[in-house]
């Protein structure tokens, strides 16, 4: 976990489901399916949020209501104490959610999962006699 303020619990909340492309609108989805990401998780998002300079929190405990097998969401601050950006770039939930949709895909142990997938070997063919057998 990241960031040690008292008010930890006023912080925003986004689940994994926010941006899944294998979701639809009425399952959860908050973005457009294109924009979407495939099957993202908390410890991913959390990475990306780390990576953008925003000050987030994993909550392993917890899961989306709609959804509650996929457990884990990333409660994020994108405003300082005074009211300033922690990152200009990133102003709304809405632009978190597009910028993290943008880099999982990139996450390093993202690619090292698909890696072994996209190196498949074709099995040899059987080498020996075909027939009857005999009695």
């Amino acid at each position: 976990m990241d960031g040690g303020t008292p008010n930890f619990k006023t912080w925003n909340i986004l689940y994994p489901v926010y941006i899944n492309s294998k979701k639809t609108i009425a399952e959860g989805r908050r973005i457009a399916a294109t924009k979407a990401c495939e099957n993202p998780t908390a410890l991913e998002i959390g990475d990306c949020c780390g990576h953008l300079k925003v000050p987030f929190a994993i909550e392993i405990d917890k899961a989306y209501p709609r959804d509650f097998m996929q457990v884990g969401r990333v409660r994020f601050n994108l405003k300082r104490s005074d009211g300033s950006l922690q990152n200009p770039l990133i102003a709304n939930k809405k632009q978190l959610m597009l910028r993290v949709a943008e880099l999982v895909p990139r996450h390093p142990g993202r690619v090292k999962k698909q890696e072994p997938a996209t190196t498949s070997n074709a099995a040899p063919a059987k080498s020996g006699k075909g027939g009857k057998k005999k009695r």
